[in-house]
């Protein structure tokens, strides 16, 4: 989830790379293949110049700079590697297609072609797309009219995410989370599309493969970035609840729950509205990730070591002091790398550092948090977490500890 602001969304956020004067930006919709070439033969120019946003997206694109076990991940190689290493125009156009989460370069010529038949069905769905992620209401209003089905057509590209076709309808493109990268997009009436396509007779909780389950539009929003950055996220959340999406989830997968997984990713906006339509907090770990600490003080005596687990993980994403501070007394161990499904790469401290809690992170530290351990994706500290989220009170109060000697 680019969408999201965690390690294994980043696979998506290789179009923001190529923004510079020497590489263009993500074409039209309806753009044939040629632009797209001519994007490859940039790419390929870039490389040999050695410009950094052309090396960066190769890195990010390409498999074979890619882990082997986490396929998503780029290996730890220099930008001047990445420059010596010879590319073919083949290997770039895949990098395009890649680019716009396309699986290679046949399927990004496919729906191209497609997209060229005045006729498609295809290239009706993506103009309908593309108006709901620029909130163009008026082109929505008019094709919706002409083609009521639309609402229930779904995408047909492949991708090179899990599921490879993720056959996404129109209301999921408002969650911006789960789809090709360069849409996840929230526009400011982002509320008006919905209720446009709600009203047009689109299922709230119809269901699309993302991140390797089938989750609907509701909890794709709650974990995403672009709807809260442009406020939108909790108006969206109460549209959809109110055209009946389930508010405990449907679908399979780890993302079923949509109280779990916005806390999980710290929307603690979205959270708080899901409770208020009706959610239950009904274990520790969801009274953890909400920073009720009566409630778990009742839970704790009666829950299992996997569960204190996941709440002391979910307390501290969240920045919850009291809420860690009760799990620290109960023997939680702060040097615990996270359980799967919570960020499972880090440790407490390093969600506290990059959120920028600072007294969270000196209760951690005080309660024998080291500061030396590093994430097991990325390799960096708490430090270095808290350097690329711009924290500079964590980063200075951590950088004080070092100087003292203090990799507690």
């Amino acid at each position: 989830m680019l969408a999201l602001a965690n390690a294994e969304y980043v696979r998506d956020s290789a179009w923001r790379l190529m923004t510079s004067t020497t590489i263009a930006a993500p074409p039209a919709w309806d753009a044939p293949l040629a632009a797209y070439e001519a994007q490859a033969e940039q790419l390929l120019a870039g490389h040999a110049a050695g410009v950094p946003q052309a090396l960066q997206l190769l890195h990010e694109t390409l498999p074979r700079f890619l882990d082997d076990t986490v396929t998503w991940l780029p290996r730890p190689l220099s930008p001047e590697q990445i420059r010596d290493t010879a590319i073919t125009l083949d290997e770039a156009r895949l990098a395009v297609a890649r680019r716009y989460s396309f699986r290679d370069w046949e399927s990004l010529a496919t729906l191209t072609a497609e997209v060229a038949r005045e006729t498609s069905p295809v290239r009706r769905f993506e103009h309908a797309v593309h108006a709901v992620i620029t909130g163009d209401a008026a082109t929505l209003q008019e094709l919706l009219r002409a083609h009521p089905d639309l609402v229930r057509h779904r995408s047909t590209r492949v991708t090179c995410h899990d599921p490879p076709v993720h056959g996404a309808m129109l209301l999921h493109y408002l969650g911006a989370n789960g789809v090709e990268g360069y849409r996840q997009r929230s526009p400011p009436n982002a509320v008006d599309i919905a209720r446009l396509v709600l009203h047009a007779g689109a299922e709230a909780d119809a269901l699309a493969g993302m991140y390797g389950g089938e989750s609907p539009t509701l909890s794709m929003l709650v974990s995403s970035t672009p709807p809260a950055v442009a406020g939108v996220q909790v108006p969206l959340v109460h549209v959809l609840l109110d055209h009946g999406a389930d508010v405990e989830g449907v679908g399979h997968g780890a993302w079923r729950s949509p109280l779990l997984t916005a806390l999980v990713f710290g929307f603690r906006d979205a959270a708080a509205a899901l409770v208020a339509r009706g959610a239950l907090v009904d274990d520790l770990v969801k009274a953890a990730g909400l920073g009720r600490a009566e409630q778990m003080a009742a839970m704790l005596p009666a829950a299992a070591s996997d569960e204190r687990h996941r709440a002391f993980a979910l307390a501290a994403i969240n920045g919850h002091l009291e809420a860690v501070r009760l799990l620290l007394v109960a023997g939680e161990d702060p040097n615990r790398l996270n359980p799967p499904g919570f960020h499972a790469h880090a440790t407490p401290l390093h969600q506290a550092a990059l959120a920028g809690h600072l007294p969270l992170v000196q209760l951690l530290t005080a309660h024998g948090a080291r500061t030396d351990i590093s994430d097991t994706l990325w390799r960096g500290t708490a430090l270095g977490w808290a350097e690329h989220g711009e924290q500079t009170a964590v980063a200075d109060y951590l950088r004080g500890l070092e100087a003292d000697g203090g990799t507690r």
